[in-house]
């Protein structure tokens, strides 16, 4: 690392104070003891997290924490929080914690669970008043902070922490700039996905917690974006590890030294057919469709094309989503019929699952079907529910032993939560992108998780839902460069391309 990452630094740290800092911070290696008042024990890898979180802010740096989903950012950042407390060196200063909306009662009960020493303050709702007394935490979230950017200026910050760090991968924003404009002693981003769709995204999440140190934002697309994807130079691609090594932590569920902390984690593949209602539908929308992506272009061309893939995965799940149909029958759909024969075998093992699903209206249908057929409640978690009925939802599947089956469309319950309740996970609906899909897998299998955890993955046969999930696996050695992919590559092919992956093969 040292060459490459020592020349970087000497380079863009302009302020001489600011380089010795740096020179001193690669030299030291030191694991620091666990604070005094932290309930709940570290595990030897969050130690070493924790440590350099230490180190890194001694200095004045930032970090990304980027370790897998599940492995315990939270416990870590507030470890490093409180060790500072405890130090009487947090200056009279706070430490600031934005997260998304659904992760501030997960946030508040992690404060409460692992230390209770420190005192928070919530920011966040319509009624919201800022604090005149001092806390060790104000909890607020990214919408807040672009509202009330004002009061977040006003005071100068000991740790600005960011969670669901892709929140500001877009640097352009006004969201990401009112992030970025917060004065902090240090700031440290946690990410399960630094990189989730391209580079720039990573630089984005740089220049939030150490400003400058990967250069402006078009230096770094022509030293960095043009010949990583898009000529796939391995060797700057190993120059961009190796001078972000310093400031950037991941560990992985498959390292050697986590795998032995963890349970078992088995991903099956489950295919299943259409039923005749389907194929008549899928057919008829193909034919519909064709027509007006022939006679299109452009900007045109690439909206048709995504609107057929949302009918025809909307069809893949059950005519009743592209239909509108009043009364659904679970045997209008093979994914539904699979999904009964599943949920049956798991319910008699008197287990839990969590189903996900891209689209609130097919929770909707699940959750009518499954708790009709079953004669049980099933839990639905969405995006539009107040963060109270959220919180009360996961609480209730988490702790009440009756409640089996938890229904979440990917977006709300696929990132921040703890749902280690369930030992099945179901995806009804591919995503396409691994990153997003495995971070919802992993709502589950992480840490705090006692059991072996069965995924099924949903694919229906013959359709195109069967030959993007092969594209998918073929292009898998770049998603784990970090750099994944979704549906939209397919709006680059050419109509016999299409014709080819769309078509029905029975």
């Amino acid at each position: 690392m040292g060459n490459y990452a020592d020349s970087i630094a000497k380079k863009q740290m302009k302020n001489p104070s600011e380089y010795n800092r740096f020179k001193k911070l690669i030299k030291e290696t030191k694991i620091y003891d666990a604070p005094d008042s932290l309930t709940g024990e570290l595990r030897p890898y969050q130690k070493i997290g924790y440590s350099w979180l230490v180190q890194n802010t001694r200095y004045a740096f930032g970090s990304i924490l980027a370790d897998d989903m599940g492995l315990g950012k939270t416990i870590q950042v507030l470890a490093t929080i409180l060790l500072y407390k405890e130090k009487n060196l947090l200056e009279n200063k706070s430490a600031l914690i934005i997260v998304p909306p659904t992760l501030i009662s997960n946030w508040e009960n992690e404060i409460k669970k692992f230390t209770p020493e420190l005192s928070y303050f919530i920011y966040h709702g319509s009624n919201r008043t800022f604090p005149l007394e001092d806390y060790d935490i104000i909890l607020t979230s990214y919408g807040v902070v672009r509202l009330d950017l004002d009061m977040f200026l006003d005071k100068n910050w000991f740790i600005c922490v960011i969670d669901e760090a892709q929140n500001i991968k877009n640097p352009n924003t006004e969201q990401t700039k009112a992030i970025k404009s917060i004065n902090a002693r240090s700031k440290i981003a946690l990410t399960g996905t630094p990189i989730e769709n391209k580079l720039m995204d990573y630089w984005s999440i740089f220049d939030f917690t150490n400003k400058g140190y990967l250069s402006t934002k078009d230096d770094f697309k022509i030293n960095y974006v043009v010949p990583i994807e898009k000529l796939e130079d391995e060797s700057v691609l190993n120059h961009l590890k190796a001078i972000a090594k310093p400031f950037v932590m991941r560990r992985l569920k498959s390292d050697e030294e986590i795998k032995k902390e963890l349970p078992e984690k088995f991903v099956n593949d489950i295919y299943c057919s259409l039923t005749k209602k389907q194929i008549k539908l899928y057919n008829a929308i193909l034919e519909e469709i064709f027509f007006d992506i022939e006679n299109s272009k452009g900007i045109q061309r690439k909206g048709i094309i995504l609107k057929i893939l949302t009918a025809l995965k909307q069809t893949c799940n059950h005519p009743a989503q592209f239909l509108d149909i009043k009364n659904p029958k679970i045997s209008e759909s093979g994914k539904m019929e699979l999904l009964a024969d599943i949920l049956e075998n798991i319910l008699d093992a008197d287990e839990k699952v969590i189903i996900f699903t891209q689209y609130v209206e097919m929770g909707k249908l699940i959750q009518q079907l499954i708790s009709k057929k079953f004669k049980q409640e099933v839990l639905f978690l969405h995006g539009s529910q107040t963060l109270k009925e959220k919180t009360r939802i996961i609480d209730t599947f988490q702790e009440d032993p009756d409640y089996k089956i938890f229904v979440a469309t990917l977006k709300t319950g696929g990132t921040g939560l703890n749902l280690t309740a369930a030992q099945n996970v179901i995806h009804y609906d591919l995503w396409w992108n691994p990153a997003v899909e495995n971070q919802a897998t992993d709502r589950v299998h992480r840490i705090g998780q006692d059991k072996d955890v069965m995924v099924y993955r949903f694919i229906t046969k013959g359709t195109l839902e069967e030959a993007i999930d092969t594209i998918s696996k073929r292009k898998v050695d770049l998603a784990k460069k970090a750099i994944s992919n979704d549906e939209t590559f397919l709006t680059e092919m050419s109509n016999e391309e299409l014709k080819e992956v769309l078509s029905l093969r029975l």
